[in-house]
């Protein structure tokens, strides 16, 4: 399992717990468009998920940026790489 793999299976389950969505529903390519209830509270809530799932700390910064599932395994992956 490659890294982005890793962390997108661990997106998925952020994506399950914030808004109980089926895991296998969210792609890279998944948008706040697709998922009932990610709207600006619900990305709060999903940054804290991820926040937790993978203990970074993220940023207004990060959480700007992260606009789709892309971005979002984007930006977790540079926090990783830089935790090591």
């Amino acid at each position: 399992m490659s890294d982005t793999d890793y962390v997108l299976d661990k997106v998925r389950e952020a994506f399950k717990a914030t808004f109980d969505v089926d895991p296998q529903s969210v792609s890279v390519d998944t948008t706040a468009d697709d998922v009932s209830g990610w709207d600006s509270v619900g990305h709060l809530s999903l940054g804290a998920s991820l926040e937790e799932t993978f203990g970074i700390t993220l940023d207004v910064d990060d959480l700007m940026e992260m606009e789709n599932v892309r971005q979002i395994v984007s930006v977790i992956s540079a926090k990783l790489a830089k935790k090591v």
